[in-house]
């Protein structure tokens, strides 16, 4: 099921602004002493920028690195609260105290209704509660917040093989393999449902 990673914060980057400053222009041209001249810091990649790259991607070991900053970004509520709760709740989890997480996690929905992530990591424990239904509608709502979501993909496609949905459970793993190419097993999973779905060929 769903990962519940952790939350560390992306660097961000100050923007020094010396507009309508004569002597503030003539400073950033010159070059400090014995110094290049100062650039401006480069701002971070968007989240769409980093959904390219993860596409993009030309190995595995880039491919997990780019998945790893989505996921940070992902992870961040907006909210300490919303963060301190889905903490709590991610730590119910590693004890196997799944009705604690929904408890904690009810909250972090009731506060940020509009983060993904929220939606997604109660699906997890609804799931480790063996309520596939309220999995199965927390997924479709953290998909239609954020359509690229690929852990929660993915997580559909093996809710929908233990129901042997195996039409829905390919579609959604081929959904994940477009945003995440090389996401692991998802190839795999693909190859072995194809024929039963598609037919084989002759």
């Amino acid at each position: 099921m769903l990962r519940i990673p952790a939350a560390p914060c992306l660097a961000g980057f100050l923007l020094v602004s010396l507009a309508g400053s004569p002597a503030g222009a003539q400073s950033a041209a010159m070059p400090e002493p014995g110094g290049a001249p100062k650039t401006a810091p480069r701002p971070p990649a968007t989240l769409d920028d980093l959904f390219a790259r993860l596409k993009a991607a030309k190995d595995d070991s880039e491919a997990r690195g780019v998945a790893q900053l989505i996921e940070r970004r992902l992870d961040r509520s907006g909210s300490d609260t919303a963060d301190l709760l889905a903490n709590r709740a991610g730590q119910a989890l590693k004890d196997k105290d799944a009705a604690l997480a929904v408890e904690l996690l009810d909250r972090v929905v009731t506060l940020e209704p509009g983060w993904a992530e929220g939606w997604s990591r109660r699906a997890t424990a609804f799931y480790l509660l063996d309520d596939q239904a309220s999995a199965l509608a927390d997924l479709h709502r953290a998909l239609r917040l954020e359509p690229r979501h690929f852990e929660a993909w993915a997580a559909l496609a093996h809710i929908y093989m233990a129901s042997d949905d195996k039409v829905r459970a390919l579609a959604a793993f081929r959904r994940a393999q477009e945003i995440y190419p090389r996401m692991g097993k998802l190839r795999e999973a693909i190859e072995h449902l194809t024929p039963d779905v598609d037919g084989r060929d002759l």
